[in-house]
């Protein structure tokens, strides 16, 4: 049979069988992507390590606010613990809610802080900078009860929900100073290492606000 094709239009259809092999590929691909769902971190990421730890280390900062709350006579005291307490369980629902989206359990049953080893600040778990025989009783207490550094121990916190007054908060901020320390170095390492945009937003937004409050902490722990 001869073809009584114009060699144009044979060359027109050689083109637009092409562009047709190409659009059905681009549309495979993009099939592709969204059976394959959203493109989350995995659960040894700092973003996932960031989320489980500083929900635990907040959590300990909002119980410490709520007892003090409940003991101090100082009106500036209360406020700081009241903000404290504002912030820390909002930032605690973020991060849970992250999880959630990413299809990760909330506690992953490894060390806590392993995934801050890459950064300058030090941290390996409880191994932070600290030179051989140079752990203070608080360091070996805080590791002994599987805490993270800047935690408050159960003696401490026994000693706050004891305490009543002026003494309450002088233990309280004392203690948060501490607390704050350890948070805003974990939040800074999570700034630098977290593979997520809105988890390094977050994260730098909280080392910012734990620097600001650590000031203000140590300004009014001067006037108590």
């Amino acid at each position: 049979m001869i073809n009584l094709l114009p060699r144009w239009q044979k060359r027109l259809l050689v083109v637009l069988a092409g562009v047709a092999v190409l659009g059905l590929l681009g549309f495979s691909f993009v099939v592709g992507r969204v059976l394959a769902g959203p493109d989350y971190p995995s659960s040894t990421s700092a973003d996932a390590g960031f989320a489980r730890d500083m929900q635990i280390h907040h959590a300990q900062a909002v119980e410490m606010s709520l007892m003090v709350r409940d003991r101090t006579e100082n009106e500036e005291v209360r406020a700081i613990a009241y903000d404290i307490v504002l912030t820390q369980q909002q930032q605690i629902g973020q991060m849970y809610g992250w999880l959630r989206e990413w299809n990760l359990p909330q506690s992953s049953g490894g060390q806590h802080m392993a995934w801050m080893s890459a950064h300058p600040t030090g941290h390996n778990g409880h191994d932070k900078d600290y030179g051989a025989g140079t752990r203070t009783a608080k360091d070996l207490e805080v590791m002994s009860e599987g805490l993270m550094p800047g935690m408050a121990t159960s003696a401490q916190l026994a000693a706050l929900s004891n305490a009543e007054g002026v003494d309450a908060d002088r233990v309280y901020l004392t203690l948060m100073i501490a607390h704050h320390v350890a948070g805003a170095d974990m939040a800074e390492a999570a700034a630098d290492l977290a593979e997520t945009g809105h988890v390094r937003m977050l994260a730098a937004k909280m080392a910012e606000g734990q620097q600001a409050e650590i000031t203000a902490l140590q300004e009014l722990l001067g006037r108590i």
